[in-house]
């Protein structure tokens, strides 16, 4: 693509860089801020003033704007797919880890596993309900949703040729392909491959990113609440952000074929060991 105007910016606590083949208006940028915002204030456990923190404090009932429901059907898909692998109830299992609101990395409890979906959460398409306080953490999806957020803002603007980026995990809309590299998880100077993404998704996630204490990482198996040792990075290719990145959430606690039959995507593994795995359309672009 030919880029005519770039817009950076910092928000829901990741670097965030938007790509385009036509200017992007004042109102446009702004909007997208708009945007980040309005979700943080939802979602984010780490704000004192948002939606989840209230819930987590007395429990009760949230309502969501629309696009609560996609959010909560993957999250509840994902869940059954990997025997409660991934839950959004293991927030309070990364905060007693050291990954909480103040950021203190500093663990206050041994590993436990987060509790059942069904003793505690209800989500409906309209809302979620605790029947309980808990602290709930929508991060394996939740970005994802909001790079196509503001990826469908800028197509509604009329942008045909653009690329939203909250580093690493992207979505574009526009023809011909571009080629990403897939970042080494070791050493992020370098590539252990590259894809073309053509109209749709790629999203990355590394047990590296975030980091504390002896092997701690923001990666739990929330059927256990300890961190995930055996995989170390994903990719995933599939046609929105959302889903890409709640599969390359769940591919740390399941094998791919548990997800092939539910959902269409591509996907890089990285194990521990060095190995890595990827589907048939992606053999050729991993270097040797």
């Amino acid at each position: 693509m030919g880029v005519a105007d770039t817009f950076g910016f910092d928000a829901i606590g990741t670097r965030w860089r938007v790509d385009s083949a036509s200017p992007l208006a004042p109102e446009q940028r702004s909007g997208l801020l708009r945007l980040a915002e309005e979700y943080d204030a939802v979602y984010s456990r780490f704000r004192e003033d948002s939606g989840i923190t209230a819930l987590a404090r007395t429990g009760g009932r949230l309502g969501l704007p629309h696009h609560g429901a996609p959010l909560g059907r993957l999250l509840r898909s994902l869940y059954d797919l990997t025997g409660g692998g991934v839950s959004p109830l293991v927030g309070e299992r990364l905060a007693a880890q050291g990954y909480d609101a103040a950021y203190s990395f500093v663990p206050t409890e041994a590993p436990a596993p987060a509790r059942a979906w069904e003793d505690v959460l209800e989500w409906t398409d309209d809302g979620v309900t605790l029947l309980e306080p808990a602290l709930l953490d929508v991060g394996a999806a939740g970005k994802g949703q909001l790079v196509d957020l503001m990826l469908g803002a800028l197509v509604a603007a009329g942008h045909e040729d653009v690329v939203v980026d909250a580093s690493g995990d992207m979505r574009r809309a526009g023809a011909g392909t571009i080629t990403v590299g897939l970042e080494h998880p070791y050493d992020p100077s370098s590539a252990i491959g590259t894809v073309e993404l053509g109209a749709g998704a790629l999203c990355a996630s590394a047990a590296n990113r975030r980091v504390w204490g002896d092997g701690l990482h923001h990666v739990l198996d929330a059927r256990t609440g300890r961190t995930v040792d055996s995989v170390v990075a994903t990719w995933v290719l599939a046609e929105d952000a959302m889903t890409a990145d709640g599969l390359c959430t769940a591919l740390f606690v399941a094998d791919p074929a548990d997800l092939a039959g539910t959902f269409d995507f591509d996907f890089v593994l990285m194990y521990s060991d060095g190995r890595a795995r990827y589907s048939d359309p992606l053999a050729g672009a991993l270097f040797s």
